[in-house]
């Protein structure tokens, strides 16, 4: 049962989704910032308001709180348009030039020696975590 549950969490795909949320996590903070401290303050200059979580309306004794959603709304757009900007666009760029050499039947560049090494030296590593 546990070495079950070992090959389940040692599987590339498990360990590769979690190294993936720590950096997605990791990169959110960064954004977070990036909308704290840079674009939250340009929207002040421009509109006079730097904050718009006291933004609120009542109705029958109820409060609506429609700035905060505004600022979870902005912060979205902007984790939004950096992922895209940042790591979506270059990518396709990249598969792009890729497929325009391999339609024009260049093939993709050799790796140099010393990447053969490294390459050579994680293969090692994995077949032996794996035989562990």
């Amino acid at each position: 049962m546990l070495k079950g549950f070992k090959e389940f969490v040692m599987r590339g795909n498990v360990v590769d989704l979690a190294v993936a949320v720590v950096i997605g996590g990791a990169f959110g903070t960064v954004v977070a910032s990036l909308v704290a401290d840079l674009i939250t303050p340009l929207i002040a200059a421009i509109a006079g308001k730097h904050d718009f979580s006291d933004l609120t309306f009542e109705v029958h004794n109820s409060v609506f709180r429609y700035g905060a959603f505004i600022n979870a709304v902005v912060a979205f757009l902007m984790i939004a348009a950096a992922i895209y900007y940042v790591i979506v666009l270059p990518l396709n760029k990249l598969a792009e030039r890729r497929a325009a050499r391999a339609a024009k039947g260049e093939p993709d560049p050799e790796p140099r020696p010393e990447e053969l090494v490294l390459l050579e030296q994680i293969r090692d590593l994995l077949d032996r975590q794996s035989a562990a």
